[in-house]
């Protein structure tokens, strides 16, 4: 091959290489661990308990990962209130005063965890909480992506929302990895229908549904979810007070609950307890 047309087709080859995104690094084959918001549990009992109850619900299935549900972001009448200091252009979104997440980010940081940082939005605009949210934290390891409640898009009055187009949810993704490639994006609600019809690359679908009448209504719920969106990776938040009248008669209600879910949904990389009851489950030293 001529000498010039050789350099020329190596130069078109590199071009094309750094032109091409990354792939994404996969999680963890199983996060288990559990929902933290502000407002969820009677108290903080500070970042060790929370370090520690993680890596506790993630000793209960095998090979898990300890994992976080963090929520950062809290609904705030139409907009979202972020729980530490920043600076926003769009009105609804207000900033706190102080960090309230970083030292606990550094220990799940040394423990190995895998966290999402979440928020609550209402009308607040999400590219805006995606850039502010992640660059606030992407310098943590446990850090694999952001999380919103789809309850609370677009929605003040009550916790229901407003389903997710394709359009968006291939935004949102696109958004998180022009800050690390290797993020992900998580999308929660109790109703698939909330969901995106088609898009799933960079996605991981999350169910909290509620206020079943027994172990087993909550298991082939959580089954039909998973096989909804199988095979993209789905999760689920459990152990509400709504259905503690018969989780509790459970010997070891996260665990027992949490490998029927497995048993049944192959495609689940997430098992998560919520904050209003774990307490309960993890007392606090």
């Amino acid at each position: 091959m001529h000498r010039t047309k050789r350099t020329a087709l190596f130069a078109a080859l590199i071009f094309l290489l750094a032109s091409c995104a990354p792939p994404s690094k996969a999680l963890a084959p199983l996060q288990a661990g559990f929902r933290y918001s502000s407002y969820g549990p009677p108290y903080n009992p500070g970042p060790e308990y929370w370090a520690n109850t993680g890596e506790k619900m993630a000793a209960k299935f095998k090979d898990a990962t300890p994992s976080a549900l963090w929520i950062v972001g809290i609904i705030n009448d139409d907009g979202v209130y972020l729980n530490f200091d920043c600076e926003a252009k769009d009105p609804k979104i207000r900033c706190g005063f102080a960090d309230l997440n970083e030292k606990t980010l550094t220990l799940f940081d040394e423990k190995g965890y895998e966290v999402w940082l979440q928020v609550e939005p209402g009308n607040a605009n999400m590219d805006e909480l995606i850039e502010i949210v992640l660059n606030k934290y992407k310098h943590h390891p446990s850090v694999v992506g952001f999380g919103l409640d789809v309850e609370w898009y677009k929605s003040t009055n009550g916790p229901e929302g407003q389903p997710i187009t394709d359009e968006e949810a291939k935004r949102w993704v696109a958004a998180i990895r022009k800050i690390n490639p290797n993020y992900y994006l998580f999308l929660k609600h109790w109703d698939a229908e909330w969901m995106p019809p088609t898009y799933r690359d960079g996605l991981v679908f999350i169910d909290d549904s509620q206020q079943f009448e027994s172990f087993d209504q909550l298991v082939d719920e959580f089954a039909a979810w998973g096989k909804k969106f199988e095979p993209a990776p789905v999760g689920f938040q459990y152990g509400y007070p709504a259905d503690k009248k018969w989780w509790s008669k459970l010997q070891d209600p996260p665990a027992e609950i949490g490998q029927a879910i497995l048993d049944r949904a192959p495609n689940t990389i997430g098992l998560f307890w919520v904050d209003f009851t774990l307490f309960d489950i993890f007392p606090p030293q």
